[in-house]
């Protein structure tokens, strides 16, 4: 288990602000980083994090917004969950920050522990999402060991047709069938059509799609 402590941007054009929520989340035992502006964060943050962190982004600032920062996050994958912090947050902006999926939005002056509360909702969310990942990420390295023709049955298996019918859509014979499927079973480590069917919806693989009659 890695041991690294996760991470919380700080995004607030207020130094005094940064310095503050810097202290507090030092002091909870995360590690904070601190960015005057969308712009800097965006420089610095140029990949997706592979350890839980989060944003906290102050909702208006010079040059980006918080809301147009969030926007970019989303465009780039970059994947931190974000929380808004405001000293005059409108219901509209509530409303767009939430649609776009922010973990809360806190009107400044707000309860310090309101702000950890979200930051550990926002990191529990990033490390679901990292599992998710790395779990596709896994079952694209078994498919990528498929060949194309066990690829091709495989495609045919995940739709519940029997090895005679698939041997009569790919004109091959239905032993050649049973060999490809045992193979495919084998590569992708599962031991049952209904395991391999969610492996490849968890990775988006589609099914074939059978030509009418």
């Amino acid at each position: 288990m890695d041991a690294t402590p996760p991470t919380v941007f700080i995004v607030d054009d207020d130094a005094s602000v940064r310095r503050s929520l810097v202290r507090l989340v030092s002091q909870a035992g995360m590690l904070a980083q601190a960015f005057d502006s969308a712009e800097a964060f965006l420089g610095f943050e140029a990949a997706p994090s592979a350890l839980p962190a989060c944003v906290v982004v102050d909702l208006q600032m010079p040059g980006r917004s918080g809301l147009e920062l969030q926007s970019e996050l989303a465009r780039l994958k970059l994947g931190c969950p974000v929380i808004f912090i405001s000293g005059n947050g409108d219901i509209p902006s509530t409303v767009q920050a939430m649609k776009q999926g922010a973990v809360t939005f806190l009107t400044k002056p707000f309860d310090p522990e309101d702000l950890l509360h979200a930051i550990a909702e926002g990191l529990e969310k990033h490390r679901r999402a990292l599992k998710a990942d790395s779990k596709k990420r896994e079952i694209t390295q078994r498919l990528d060991r498929l060949t194309a023709r066990e690829r091709e049955v495989l495609s045919w298996v995940i739709t519940g047709t029997l090895n005679k019918q698939i041997a009569g859509e790919l004109d091959i014979a239905e032993q050649t069938v049973k060999v490809h499927r045992a193979r495919v079973l084998e590569k992708m480590q599962v031991s049952s059509v209904a395991e391999l069917v969610r492996l490849c919806d968890t990775a988006g693989i589609a099914p074939a799609n059978p030509a009418g009659p």
